[in-house]
């Protein structure tokens, strides 16, 4: 799909008016200053609860990949954030799902599943923090716990260039070409039916095994010819 189409009105009143806002003016700024292209967007359900698998290398990986897509998105936020009422309401507006610091707190899971239990669609990082040489990382298993406990579809996801544009070291973003792109829906149905007979060593084995082939189909993600080089730092 390309980004400029859209099979969703943005003026729907379903859309909270802070998150179109937020989203209309991301598109914009990927379109003009990171030169973006988005490739396999219709391989995210439009309804319906769904998993977003992504690498993460940006503090503007979230924005970047929701706003490809033609549907509202939830983001992780640190619970934190929601004490303050003018914060918390505002990133609530944005679709925002309070976890604790390490994202891996049992309210922090039942907030992530309630959210797709009631249809909606949320970013996940296996990883669990911001590359900081662009390269993927070990991911937690933490990640392969939420998807056996959901019986959402999970999406590989994989940005090109994001890295080069704003690493963590970097206070502004560079100009420059950056890619996203959906890989096709991942079936973990037959392990979500075994978790749910198994013994509890097993169990911690399939979490693991469902991170890894994540990681492992967002390796395979191509391509990375579609990225430019960025101007020197």
């Amino acid at each position: 799909m390309s980004a400029a189409k859209l099979d969703w009105d943005p003026a729907s009143p379903h859309i909270r008016p802070i998150y179109r806002l937020a989203w209309t003016s991301m598109r914009i700024i990927s379109r003009t200053w990171f030169n973006w292209r988005v490739i396999g967007a219709d391989q995210v359900p439009a309804t319906g609860p769904v998993i977003l698998a992504s690498n993460h290398v940006s503090f503007a990986d979230p924005p970047m990949i929701g706003s490809a897509l033609p549907r509202a998105i939830s983001y992780l936020a640190r619970d934190t954030l929601f004490d303050s009422p003018g914060l918390g309401w505002f990133i609530r507006q944005l679709n925002a799902v309070p976890v604790d610091r390490d994202g891996g707190g049992a309210s922090g899971l039942k907030a992530i599943l309630d959210r797709l239990h009631a249809g909606g669609g949320i970013i996940l990082f296996p990883e669990g923090t911001r590359s900081r040489d662009g390269q993927l990382q070990p991911a937690r298993s933490g990640v392969g716990l939420t998807v056996i406990k959901s019986e959402a579809p999970v999406v590989p996801v994989r940005l090109f260039g994001m890295f080069e544009a704003w690493p963590r070291s970097r206070p502004l973003p560079l100009p420059g070409r950056v890619t996203v792109k959906f890989g096709r829906p991942l079936d973990f149905a037959a392990l979500r039916a075994e978790a749910k007979v198994c013994s509890k060593p097993r169990l911690k084995a399939i979490y693991q095994q469902v991170t890894d082939e994540l990681m492992a189909t967002i390796a395979r993600l191509e391509p990375a010819e579609e990225v430019r080089q960025f101007p020197p730092r």
